[in-house]
């Protein structure tokens, strides 16, 4: 188990009739990444607003290394908010800076945390640039060096790889990697499943402001049936017929094959190796997108 980090425990809030978060305990520990998804109106963004402080919710807890949460604690806290709130008209290092400050910074500390978060972050020559000459991925970047100047030891980010390039993803997961390393405690929402499931340690998945599943990618994937990708040579089109075995897909590198619980994956080899010469026949682990597709309801 990870060390003693963020903890929620029974987390509930509704907004009039709605049920945003129902019931949701989770943990963060510290030098962990951890990723929640969900589709829109989950309860991503209330649960990360909760823990910011920036809501009340109507029951549950919420603990920072083994005692509830305080004001103070979430000074230590950096936070990138799914709107963004930075000043326009302001230069980008003098604006990293000045938040570096309200966090309790002198003026030199905040300035020199500010450059090297910048250098980090690819904007190395952009300090005087004020924020609206930048682009959105490079607005990005500063958001997130804002929620990072001031060294938190828990680092909360909603939508933090939204619109961005591959490039800036790049450099965005280096830095996340850098800080759980340092280490933080590292929580972040998103859509994209592949960064998520390329940069957690653990992932999870809510559905109507409840836990669907939590884990590993790896105990994520072993709740979803086992695939097989077979490729029979020879030009013939080969079809399984062994109970328990079903096509998922077909493609010019073969058929992606799903097998129930039980089914003896040598049975198919048999079967396959009757139709033709065996070119492919190898475990083909699901993607997080998979995992989540065979848990969510459409």
């Amino acid at each position: 188990m990870p060390s003693a980090g963020l903890e929620i425990t029974g987390l509930t809030h509704s907004f009039g009739a709605t049920r945003a978060v129902d019931d949701l305990d989770l943990m963060v520990g510290a030098g962990e990444i951890v990723g929640l998804v969900g589709r829109n109106g989950a309860g991503k963004t209330t649960t990360m607003r909760a823990v910011m402080g920036i809501l009340r919710p109507d029951d549950g807890q919420i603990r920072w290394r083994q005692r509830r949460v305080t004001d103070p604690d979430r000074l230590r806290f950096g936070y990138m908010p799914e709107e963004r709130g930075l000043y326009l008209q302001m230069g980008v290092l003098e604006q990293v800076a000045y938040f570096g400050r309200l966090h309790g910074m002198d003026r030199s500390w905040a300035l020199r945390a500010a450059r090297d978060l910048l250098r980090r972050l690819g904007l190395e020559g952009r300090e005087g640039d004020k924020l609206v000459a930048l682009s959105h991925g490079n607005q990005q970047r500063v958001q997130l060096a804002v929620a990072l100047v001031h060294q938190p030891e828990l680092l909360v980010l909603d939508e933090a790889f939204a619109g961005l390039d591959p490039s800036a993803v790049d450099t965005l997961s280096a830095v996340l990697r850098d800080e759980a390393r340092r280490p933080s405690a590292v929580f972040f929402s998103s859509h994209q499943l592949e960064i998520v499931e390329r940069l957690c340690d653990r992932v999870v998945i809510l559905e109507r402001g409840r836990v669907l599943a939590s884990g590993t990618l790896a105990e994520l994937q072993a709740r979803t049936p086992r695939r097989l990708r077979v490729k029979v040579g020879g030009g013939a089109r080969w079809i399984p017929t062994a109970a328990g075995v079903s096509v998922v897909e077909e493609d010019a590198r073969g058929a992606v094959l799903a097998l129930d619980a039980g089914v003896d994956a040598q049975v198919v080899l048999r079967e396959a190796l009757t139709a033709g010469p065996v070119e492919t026949f190898a475990i083909e682990e699901g993607t997080l997108a998979d995992v989540y597709r065979g848990l969510v309801s459409p």
